[in-house]
């Protein structure tokens, strides 16, 4: 059958945050976002022994927003905003980063002392450049906030955007679609024509689209305007994630997003100099600009 659905497979590569294996899609060579999309993390799944856990150090970022969504365990967040909050399974952490913010991520003294499990996605959307210079923010959703469709051996939980008959409470600065899909066996979902970007991430399970059977852990850049239907193989869990596509091309250096190259050299400079603020209760250390 011919494949009319699917423009591109990324692979992720494996990288590390902090003692711990992430598999990373965004940005690929020869695909830099999908919308507003620009980097993706799957970070497990994976098992931390008792006293061992996640350490990412604080760091800063400019114009982009950190979008953190957990199938698994939980982290601890601080910011320079003074935030600090556990992020638990299905809620939402958004961290609007503007002209500069800084923040640690880390697991917290109780969930290490037994063992645990940590399963998620991390990912960024690039700020528009009406907003990208701003002053930063931190949002968290809970997950009874996020709208919830249940069908035909379909359960999709509505992150952002608008989508199924549903209007996501998260508050987005760019036009964004992001769920999170389960599919029983033998289920089927069409993905929707209104977004003009779109992709499929899948983390458990395989997906049959025009004829064609993909196992998990790729992304699925799908062809715009264009319907794709999928049907799960196997029991299937998976993130729709896409948006309108971006005002302007975007550069990325390390954790700094920026519609324009000299915005990411300040931006380098302001934490070399450490001008960026600091983190409270987490203001011992920092990762270095990589150089």
């Amino acid at each position: 059958m011919e494949n009319n659905s699917l423009e591109m497979v990324i692979i992720p590569r494996t990288s590390d945050i902090g003692g711990f294996e992430v598999k990373r899609a965004l940005p690929f060579r020869n695909r830099r976002m999908v919308g507003p999309f620009i980097f993706w993390d799957q970070m497990g799944p994976g098992e931390f022994i008792s006293g061992r856990g996640i350490d990412v150090r604080p760091h800063p970022h400019i114009g982009l927003s950190t979008v953190t969504y957990l199938m698994d365990g939980e982290l601890d967040h601080r910011d320079s905003l003074g935030t600090f909050k556990t992020i638990k399974p299905g809620d939402i952490n958004l961290m609007s980063a503007g002209n500069g913010i800084v923040h640690s991520e880390r697991s917290g003294a109780s969930i290490r002392e037994s063992g645990f499990r940590l399963f998620g996605i991390q990912s960024w959307v690039a700020q528009p450049k009406s907003t990208e210079n701003e002053a930063p923010a931190f949002a968290n959703y809970q997950k009874e906030e996020l709208p919830v469709i249940n069908d035909n051996g379909l359960s999709i939980r509505l992150i952002m955007g608008n989508g199924f008959g549903k209007t996501s409470p998260i508050k987005t600065e760019w036009d964004t679609l992001y769920a999170d899909v389960m599919l029983e066996e033998g289920a089927s979902i069409e993905i929707p024509l209104h977004t003009e970007e779109r992709a499929l991430y899948v983390m458990t399970g395989n997906i049959m689209m025009d004829g064609i059977v993909y196992p998990p852990e790729q992304m699925l850049v799908l062809t715009p305007n264009t319907q794709a239907v999928i049907k799960a193989v196997f029991p299937v869990r998976m993130m729709i994630l896409g948006g309108a596509v971006m005002d302007g091309p975007r550069y990325i250096y390390w954790n700094f997003v920026a519609s324009s190259k000299e915005r990411l050299e300040q931006a380098k400079e302001d934490w070399r100099e450490q001008k960026f603020p600091k983190v409270p209760g987490d203001d011992k250390e920092f990762i270095p600009l990589p150089e």
